[in-house]
């Protein structure tokens, strides 16, 4: 068993190496300060406590309670609401919880955004190119009758005439906003106002862009007409690996937590809860300053691209709101390939992005495994300090290995030696922040 140890340490190291030489612009990813660190490596991860706080199924709370509380206290800060529950352990157990809350059980009426136009997998059934449709969604495993919106691909974003129509006709118990590609603010006000006419609840999923919504940025859907959102914490949010439900309803406190325990989950996360308390103090302190800075990186980063021989999405909206931007690959098909080959190009070279399908890939029979397009997000390299220099830098390593067709194991090195400059976390208390200070462990 011993050179097993060895070689789960040996992998982890590996790693560790390669993440440290490498840059991470997967737009669901960031990463986490020395103290989030610190505090998610505390004994809370040996311990139980199911159930609300005060009212746990066992004994030894009593200063879980006190982080649970302080926790829940940070992210009603954060959002300016009047409910927090810090409980669900992920962005998708905390979807199921709106769905839980606001539509029935089996034959239970939805209206979400397909997957191929930026829709999340938890909220719909797939429809392949011949039609098909797969299921095992979140949404469908609950047995939710799924409708979509309809979407403006033009614009990357809802039609708003179009979809009222569906909502008056389909008449859904719940809409829902929010995505996975989500590159500008959602017509959340406009809609709710139908949805409402129809006695539906509006809920709202914002695990990609929480960080943005938290620090002023993007929207405010909570104030646009949501009951609630739901939300992960380790995106535009630099916290742990965990999720949240927040709503302004006092009416629907009662509901939302008995939505999320006992039906969803016994013991939930606790030492993520304590890390995720201790990234909204950072977010609290630095969000409006880090995720400006998101945003203005994404910007530069789209238009770099674009001087570059990439189409970028949305050039005539600026290309992004958020800390995302899309790329139409199918210009390079013929020379290179698609989603699935571009993705693997860059990864040689140590650029971590990924695949994704395009609202039209499903019409032009492309494969969600090498779709159309590539998505980037920024939040991690700002994170680590990069600015809007940066990030033409980061094109520049996109034409050599895409446009140029150069040796990606060649610009693998060029990679390595950009990236030793951003070592350090930014946007939080301790100082130094090494990012990878965590290899001494091993």
């Amino acid at each position: 068993m011993k050179n097993k140890l060895e070689e789960i340490r040996s992998i982890l190291i590996e790693h560790h190496q390669e993440i440290r030489s490498a840059i991470p612009l997967i737009a669901s990813e960031n990463i986490t300060s020395p103290a989030v660190d610190e505090a998610c490596n505390c004994d809370f991860s040996h311990r139980y406590a199911e159930g609300w706080v005060g009212q746990r199924v066992y004994a030894g709370c009593k200063y879980i309670d006190k982080i649970e509380s302080l926790c829940m206290d940070l992210t009603k800060e954060y959002f300016n609401c009047c409910f927090a529950d810090v409980r669900p352990i992920s962005g998708v157990m905390a979807n199921l919880v709106l769905y839980n809350a606001f539509t029935s059980r089996n034959h239970g009426k939805m209206m979400a955004m397909p997957i191929p136009k930026g829709g999340h997998i938890s909220h719909a059934p797939f429809e392949t190119s011949n039609g098909r449709k797969i299921y095992g969604t979140a949404g469908t495993v609950r047995g939710l009758d799924i409708k979509y919106f309809a979407f403006d691909e033009e614009n990357m974003n809802l039609d708003v005439d179009a979809s009222a129509k569906i909502i008056r006709e389909f008449k859904p118990e719940m809409v829902l906003f929010g995505g996975s590609v989500f590159l500008f603010p959602h017509p959340v006000k406009e809609l709710s106002e139908v949805a409402k006419e129809i006695g539906a609840h509006v809920g709202y999923d914002g695990a990609h862009v929480a960080g943005l919504i938290g620090s002023g940025y993007f929207q405010d859907p909570l104030r646009e007409g949501a009951d609630a959102m739901s939300l992960s914490c380790h995106k535009t949010l630099p916290g742990p690996q965990t999720g949240a439900v927040v709503s302004n309803r006092e009416d629907l406190v009662e509901d939302l937590k008995n939505a999320a325990f006992p039906s969803l989950f016994s013991n939930h996360h606790l030492h993520n809860i304590a890390g995720f308390a201790v990234a909204l103090t950072e977010m609290l302190e630095f969000g409006k300053k880090y995720h400006e800075k998101v945003i203005k990186n994404a910007q530069a980063l789209g238009s770099a691209l674009q001087e570059r021989g990439f189409k970028v999405l949305c050039e005539h909206l600026g290309f992004t709101k958020s800390h995302q931007i899309v790329i139409d690959i199918g210009n390079f098909e013929k020379t290179v390939g698609l989603g699935g080959t571009l993705e693997a190009l860059l990864e040689e070279a140590n650029i971590i992005v990924n695949r994704n399908l395009l609202p039209w890939d499903i019409r032009e029979g492309r494969h969600y495994m090498n779709p159309g397009g590539l998505r980037l997000g920024t939040s991690e390299v700002t994170r680590l300090g990069m600015n809007e220099s940066e990030m033409v830098e980061i094109a520049e390593f996109f034409k050599k290995i895409i446009v140029e067709q150069q040796d990606p194991k060649k610009v693998r090195r060029e990679v390595a030696e950009f990236k030793e400059q951003f070592q350090e976390v930014k946007y939080c208390f301790q100082s130094p922040n090494k990012a990878y200070e965590y290899l001494k462990f091993y």
